[in-house]
């Protein structure tokens, strides 16, 4: 298995496990808080396309890794092209300023593994949404 290949499952596999062990804890607080996040990327008046889009900007604004990984996968799996996959970089990049440039690199990046195909099925075993 390649380095990208043990990445990507290295991410998901973390992910899915530690979603588990967190969401077993007897603490409401952090269940419902997944509970909303999750909720939060359902189908309403804006699509899941959207709302993906829109957590791929917040989440290179704000500069985390996991969660630009995260949508990055969530978006393409609802279908968004390479071209909007641009669109999207751009508006994180204006909002985020040039700090957001490692973080744009590295979705891109993560992007050209999913496109390649080294990444099927990464995001259905994400678990829950956060």
């Amino acid at each position: 298995m390649s380095a990208e290949k043990d990445r990507l499952a290295e991410f998901t596999a973390f992910r899915h496990r530690m979603n588990e062990r967190i969401l077993a804890e007897d603490n409401q607080v952090v269940r419902r808080f997944f509970a909303l996040d999750t909720q939060t990327y359902k189908a309403g008046v804006l699509d899941v396309k959207t709302k993906e889009m829109l957590g791929l900007v917040a989440s290179m604004v704000l500069r985390c890794d996991d969660c630009i990984s995260y949508h990055v996968a969530q978006c393409k799996d609802v279908g968004v092209t390479r071209d909007e996959f641009f669109e999207v970089f751009s508006v994180g990049l204006v909002v985020g300023g040039s700090i957001v440039i490692p973080h744009l690199r590295r979705a891109v990046d993560f992007l050209d593994q999913l496109e390649a195909g080294n990444a099927a099925g990464q995001a259905e075993n994400c678990g829950e949404h956060a």
